[in-house]
């Protein structure tokens, strides 16, 4: 099993016909991913042709809703535009928008945020790589890929990886995969102050899934989400966990790669974090390398 999307998941892109947005479609494309329309106004009716497929592009999301049937929206849509573009995907119904933009404003973000309040449609990111369930073919091809991870280091099998960093994403799945080790689905939720799932969301997706055996969770230095999560694990989870934070070197007050990455009036710091981790019985990782093991170790 998988928790937010299945390989036969239906995805539209939004700005899909932008170099970014059109790049990473075709490499979901080449993955297996059922990428069955595209978003971009004023070029509705024009057509995305990789490797023989044909994707319909329409000018709003709704109709191509109506059209294809897709349930999830990938949104690699400019940052001065983008909070509208969840918005948008929201207001059709998507049952899953995954924001890849970069450079959102916070506050476009909180507007986001107040306006989903409610609502049924559940955002990933933004500012995040995005999510993959692995295949089962050759390279876990036949999977879905949603977003900007590289799709060949993952391998289908039942530990689930959430995190806060792209890279180090990456380097826990090529660590377990590796190792012979699968995943079950890789999440990433994005480094920003503002986001639409958190940590805590996420392990309680796995926590719930039959087919996750352990999880890997990363964080980093900034606000409180690690530590939520870390009580929630300790109270509830049953299924091993290990976890690294990234930036125990950072200087306060100093904003280190992500906008939430902040240690601002002695909260969210890594030793902080590291400290709710241990106490809830959550296996920490000393550096980035030892990720995988730390939770091999656990099973």
């Amino acid at each position: 099993m998988s928790i937010l999307v299945k390989p036969d998941s239906k995805i539209l892109v939004q700005g899909i016909t932008g170099s970014f947005g059109a790049r990473h479609t075709q490499l979901s494309l080449e993955y297996g991913t059922q990428v069955v329309a595209g978003v971009t106004p004023g070029k509705g009716g024009q057509v995305f042709e990789h490797n023989g497929k044909r994707i319909p592009i329409f000018d709003t999301v709704a109709d191509a809703v109506k059209q294809t049937g897709a349930t999830v929206s990938a949104i690699f849509v400019p940052p001065p535009f983008a909070a509208d573009a969840i918005l948008e995907s929201v207001d059709a119904g998507m049952d899953l928008a995954v924001a890849i933009t970069e450079g959102i404003p916070v506050n476009d973000m909180v507007r986001v945020r107040r306006a989903m309040q409610g609502c049924a449609t559940r955002l990933i990111g933004p500012n995040c790589p995005g999510i993959v369930t692995p295949g089962e073919g050759k390279d876990s091809h036949g999977g879905c890929r949603i977003g900007i991870a590289p799709g060949y280091i993952h391998k289908k099998g039942h530990i689930g990886v959430v995190s806060r960093s792209g890279t180090l994403t990456y380097e826990a799945v090529w660590q377990l995969t590796s190792r012979g080790i699968g995943q079950s689905t890789c999440v990433g939720i994005g480094g920003d102050p503002v986001n639409g799932t958190s940590h805590l969301d996420v392990i309680k997706l796995f926590n719930a899934d039959p087919e996750t055996h352990g999880i890997i969770m990363i964080g980093e230095i900034g606000g409180s989400a690690e530590e939520e999560a870390a009580e929630w694990i300790q109270q509830h989870c049953k299924k091993p966990v290990a976890g690294f934070i990234a930036g125990a070197t950072a200087p306060p007050g100093r904003r280190m790669g992500h906008a939430g990455a902040i240690v601002s009036g002695g909260k969210g710091t890594a030793e902080a974090k590291i400290a709710a981790f241990r106490a809830a019985g959550i296996g920490v990782a000393a550096t980035p390398s030892e990720m995988a093991d730390t939770l091999l170790k656990m099973l």
